[in-house]
């Protein structure tokens, strides 16, 4: 591979993050979803006892951390989620005229990626809302939100599902490169609640609602007070079913699939871990030495937040021993799998302590499979 020389540094000059209001413990989910397993097992009693359906299990608080190490999940909507006899949030739906919920949160990270770069809409050129779900097909996200800030130029979308949002950084960085915009805003949506299949106790406890954005723009136009030089980045997708939402238009076309359990998020999660962990981690690995970056001179790992025991496996692949909670931040704990939002939530609130010079990687891997590595220095 011929690796082109950038004729200018482009960076990240500046970080938002939208947290919902309403968090739910696993406490609290698991007794609603208990709940629902009681009510579920008395409506099919006589089904489960003719053996035509299995009986549903509890879940338990135990479980669920040592499945995934969540401890909780911000959503925009936590009484429809805990009612057990509904299991999904309630999101009304708002007319053509009113800004759209997606829009809604996108404008509060923005505000917040524009303050830390000392930027104002005028000098942003693109937007780009990269996230696992759009709530609608068109018009795109991106130019709603590109409307409601001001901001002149152009927008769209994208969707690479958990790695969305390092996609969305290489495309803006290849747009600053190009010339084609001064500076980009990546902003990452993620409304999970609205996708998970709550009733399900493999999946019920794994997402929460978040929104993420980051600017991005040559160094000879940043305000910023701390700018992170993007280093290089990496892209790498293989196809795979074992992450897998067949939710979208064409479902209308055959009414026997509507309602089917496909239609909303599920994986197999064995396959996952045992597929996904030593591509990411070779991937990391090459990709430092590609940049000449030895794997001693990475401070930092912002990882995809999926799964705590996927991300301690990988950062021990990469760095040959176990990482230190400094060396491999987790927000997973709090916000849960927050998607393509994840690793930039953790970037987010674990860059300030890094001194100049430091080196640290951004990456991303989930459905598709998709995967994406973006290192950085801070100046």
């Amino acid at each position: 591979m011929t690796k082109s020389i950038p004729s200018q540094v482009v960076v990240v000059s500046g970080t938002g993050l939208y947290t919902p209001e309403e968090t739910i413990s696993n406490r609290e989910l698991v007794a609603s979803f208990n709940q629902y397993v009681d009510l579920f097992n008395s409506e099919n009693q006589h089904a489960i006892e003719a053996g035509e359906l299995e009986p549903l299990t509890y879940s338990s608080e135990e479980f669920i951390y040592k499945a995934s190490g969540i401890e909780s999940r911000y959503v925009m909507n936590k009484s429809g989620v805990l009612d057990p006899a509904r299991l999904h949030p309630r999101i009304a739906e708002r007319s053509d005229e009113e800004q759209s919920v997606q829009c809604e949160i996108a404008i509060a990270a923005c505000k917040e990626a524009l303050a830390q770069a000392n930027k104002s809409a005028d000098e942003i050129d693109a937007v780009i809302v990269a996230c696992s779900n759009m709530q609608r097909a068109y018009p795109a996200m991106a130019i709603e939100v590109q409307d409601a800030l001001g901001i002149k130029g152009f927008g769209f979308d994208m969707n690479v599902a958990c790695s969305s949002a390092t996609f969305g950084m290489q495309t803006a960085k290849d747009a600053v490169l190009s010339g084609s915009a001064r500076a980009v805003l990546v902003v990452n949506p993620e409304i999970c609640s609205g996708h998970l299949a709550w009733e399900d106790r493999d999946c019920h406890f794994i997402f929460g609602d978040v929104c993420t954005a980051i600017v991005v723009e040559s160094l000879e136009t940043s305000k910023s007070e701390q700018n992170w030089e993007i280093l290089g980045s990496r892209l790498q997708t293989q196809f795979s079913n074992n992450i897998r939402n067949n939710f979208g238009f064409l479902n209308r076309c055959d009414e026997t699939g509507v309602g089917a359990r496909d239609k909303l998020f599920r994986q197999n999660g064995r396959k996952v871990f045992k597929e996904v962990v030593p591509m990411v981690a070779e991937m990391i690995v090459s990709h430092l030495a590609d940049e000449s970056i030895e794997v001693n001179e990475l401070k930092r790992m912002w990882l995809h937040q999926a799964n705590l025991s996927m991300n301690l496996l990988i950062s021990k692949k990469v760095l040959g021993r176990d990482a230190s909670i400094e060396e491999a931040p987790v927000i997973l704990n709090e916000y849960a799998n927050t998607s393509s939002a994840g690793s930039v939530i953790a970037f987010h609130k674990h860059r300030q302590d890094m001194a100049v010079g430091a080196i640290g990687v951004i990456c991303s891997f989930g459905a598709g499979y998709s995967a994406g590595s973006v290192i950085v220095k801070r100046l």
